[in-house]
């Protein structure tokens, strides 16, 4: 990889660590760059126009490129859940003291300038053999690493990457010993919505569940295997092209879809979920319901209004294509019969009523009842 000089570091002894130099010689597209300096003190970064971000340990950002550049440092166990870390930087701390503190091995590689790799753990190794082992025993120190070996694994699951059962042991170790449940909600959520991101996110929630930890942070979801199973499956189904933000808050409801409204809402508040993923996720348990219906013939006009109405569709219609389009994807039949029987109730509007002279609870009964003869009008054969 190598990196070429600049005024800011020159005369450093910094190094490339962790993901970029792990994606590169897996030849995944490496967006970013994290830098370690040995030697140095915050007083000198400070010196050369970096700008300190960091309240825990000693992270800087580079004066032009704005990457980060984190003072090398030893990381000792004091307390419970990923917080609880007494942070030692010094010059006096070496790049493999450094190294040593990381989750896994193949994120514990460095790079100098001139392009040699620094291997002190066997990270490529573990890279060429397709293993994601943990780097010490210090991995049970941390519970967040359950989670990170997860999701690496949903990244890299297809390509034949599986984790050490040595490291699974581990990851059992930290759900049965109560850590597990020391990580706030933040936490998890972060790691989980990068997860949904990957390309194989069902891995991430097997993974948990095989170790324990699902059952700990997600009770709703690990209640039923049978079910949780499903949900995975339709991981890949989605409405549309998605990605980013999108992609996992669609992710996320074609996963929780099936539970109830308590469960998800439980779910919800335990993981702190962002407002719009919630919403999303009851209106695909809401469009599931009325699909459950259609199956069982019991689907008329009076439903699906209740739907519309559910999903605010009146308000904001932008949420009814891409939910036509989930229906669509195991029953194309009844996606065509909701899309005309939206069409037409969306053409009776309420100025219009009002001009008419409905006005008050007399305007709503009248809206409602022109809507529901509009979706009989669509239904009809």
């Amino acid at each position: 990889m190598g990196m070429k000089r600049d005024p800011a570091v020159e005369g450093l002894e910094v190094y490339c660590v962790g993901g970029a130099v792990r994606d590169a010689r897996l030849g995944w597209p490496v967006y970013d760059h994290d830098w370690v300096v040995v030697g140095a003190t915050p007083e000198a970064m400070r010196r050369r126009g970096f700008k300190p971000v960091g309240r825990d340990f000693p992270v800087f950002l580079h004066p032009e490129s704005h990457e980060e550049y984190a003072l090398a440092r030893t990381e000792r166990k004091a307390g419970h859940g990923y917080t609880g870390f007494v942070v030692h930087a010094s010059p006096e701390v070496t790049l493999e003291e450094d190294l040593a503190r990381r989750d896994l091995t193949l994120n514990a590689m460095a790079e100098s300038p001139e392009g040699e790799l620094i291997d002190p753990y066997g990270g490529m190794a573990d890279l060429e053999a397709r293993v994601l082992r943990h780097v010490s025993p210090t991995f049970v120190e941390d519970p967040l690493r359950v989670l990170r070996a997860a999701r690496f694994l949903a990244r890299y699951a297809g390509l034949g990457f599986t984790i050490a059962e040595e490291t699974r042991a581990l990851m059992r170790e930290l759900v049965t010993s109560g850590e597990i449940g020391h990580l706030v909600a933040e936490r998890v959520w972060t790691e989980t919505e990068k997860a949904l991101c990957e390309p194989w996110p069902e891995v991430y929630f097997q993974t948990l569940a095989d170790c324990g930890a699902l059952g700990v942070l997600m009770p709703e979801l690990a209640a039923d295997s049978e079910a949780l199973d499903e949900a995975l499956g339709r991981l890949h189904c989605l409405p549309e092209e998605l990605d980013g933000e999108a992609l996992a808050r669609w992710r996320w409801a074609r996963l929780v879809e099936h539970l109830n409204e308590a469960a998800r809402a439980a779910l919800a508040e335990r993981l702190r979920l962002p407002k719009a993923h919630a919403a999303l996720a009851r209106q695909a348990a809401l469009t599931r319901a009325l699909c459950r219906e259609a199956e069982a013939g019991t689907l008329g006009a009076e439903r699906i209004l209740a739907w519309l109405d559910a999903i605010d569709a009146w308000r904001r219609s932008e949420r009814v294509a891409p939910l036509l389009s989930l229906v669509s994807l195991e029953a194309p039949a009844l996606a065509d019969d909701l899309a005309l029987s939206w069409r037409l109730s969306a053409q009776v509007l309420p100025k219009t009523l009002v001009g008419e002279g409905f006005q008050g609870r007399e305007l709503g009964e009248e809206l409602a009842r022109r809507r529901r003869e509009a979706i009989e009008a669509a239904l009809a054969p």
